[in-house]
């Protein structure tokens, strides 16, 4: 099951997601299926160009990321594996959706994109045990995030770096109930390879990183977490295309735009 946010020009609704790649079609939903009970409308709408995908989820807490939680990506930025989940926060005015332009900001020079599995959080959840973690998770999507490296090196803390507007393009969809234990995580830049790991490949699973994060942080109904990012990172320029995709999720394509 996949699970949209979308618009026809109206307010945003939500609808499972239909069909083979290139040949989906929307069944609109009643309501928030994160919030509220929902039911199929009966309404069918066909996934072309008068239909705009939305980002999923517009937290209304947070977005907690998760830093070098894959040994190749830490050693190639040149740090230690933590021994314990590394945790950084974007606002939730990061958040953009598919096909949104990822805006660089006119004060960083160096901004790479960092492909990840995102979890979204359904219920309120604190002081979760790694055994019962999975039975709070509303979903899956895809998730950039996108990290002004150069500021990144030279600020103490990480805010600036990856909290800027733009700098957290998630979708096209979510997935519930999905298996995450070993999915491939790509990321293309103009159709060119440039990270190409596994969920398995990460210091502390999914499972672990929310027992973890709900020891530090009350988790709520919405709240994304980013997992981190396997090897290959990379600067992104004006008019690049970025293109993250999840094995069992699809595909977040985002240009990239440095305004004058």
């Amino acid at each position: 099951m996949r699970i949209a946010r979308f618009t026809t020009g109206d307010d945003p609704r939500y609808a499972l997601v239909d069909g083979e790649p290139g040949n989906e079609h929307l069944t609109v939903l009643t309501g928030d299926p994160i919030y509220t009970p929902v039911q199929p409308t009966g309404e069918r709408v066909a996934l072309t160009d008068e239909v705009r995908l939305l980002a999923p989820v517009i937290p209304r807490s947070k977005i907690i990321g998760v830093g070098r939680n894959y040994v190749d990506h830490a050693a190639e930025m040149g740090n230690e594996v933590p021994t314990s989940p590394l945790l950084f926060l974007k606002p939730n005015t990061s958040v953009i959706g598919p096909d949104d332009p990822i805006v660089l900001p006119t004060w960083t020079e160096d901004v790479h994109h960092e492909a990840e599995l995102a979890v979204i959080i359904g219920k309120v959840t604190k002081d979760v045990s790694v055994a019962r973690a999975l039975d709070q998770v509303f979903g899956f999507t895809v998730a950039n995030d996108i990290t002004a490296r150069d500021v990144q090196r030279a600020d103490n803390q990480w805010t600036r770096a990856k909290g800027f507007d733009g700098s957290c393009p998630i979708g096209p969809w979510v997935v519930p109930g999905l298996d995450v234990d070993d999915l491939r995580v790509t990321a293309r830049v103009n159709g060119q390879a440039r990270q190409d790991g596994r969920t398995s490949q990460m210091v502390f699973d999914v499972a672990t990183l929310i027992s973890y994060i709900s020891e530090v942080f009350t988790l709520l109904p919405g709240d994304v977490i980013l997992t981190g990012t396997p090897a290959g990172v990379g600067p992104v320029v004006h008019g690049d295309v970025v293109e993250v995709e999840v094995e069992e999720i699809g595909v977040l394509r985002n240009p990239v735009l440095r305004r004058a």
